[in-house]
C-alpha cells in the first residue's frame, strides 16, 4: 500500500471518528451513523489493499518480479 493510500485511509478514519463523536454529542443519530460508515469504508479499503499486497507478494515470490529483472 502506498503512503498516499495509507494517508487517505487514516484521514477518512479520523474524519469518521470526529463525525461520529460530533453526532453523539449533538444527539444527531444520522451524523453519528455517517461517521461510523465512513470509518467502516476506510477499514474495508485497508483490508482490500492488504489483500492485494499479499497476492502481489505471493505472485512475485512464485514468478519473480519481472519489472525488477528489467531494471537491473
Amino acid at each position: 500500500m502506498s503512503a498516499d493510500e495509507k494517508f487517505e485511509n487514516a484521514k477518512d478514519k479520523l474524519g469518521g471518528q470526529a463525525k461520529e463523536g460530533f453526532g453523539k454529542v449533538s444527539g444527531d443519530k444520522e451524523t453519528e451513523t455517517e461517521g461510523q460508515a465512513q470509518q467502516g469504508k476506510a477499514e474495508a479499503k485497508d483490508k482490500l489493499q492488504d489483500a492485494r499486497d499479499t497476492v502481489k507478494g505471493a505472485a512475485e515470490g512464485m514468478f519473480g518480479d519481472k519489472d525488477k529483472d528489467k531494471r537491473g
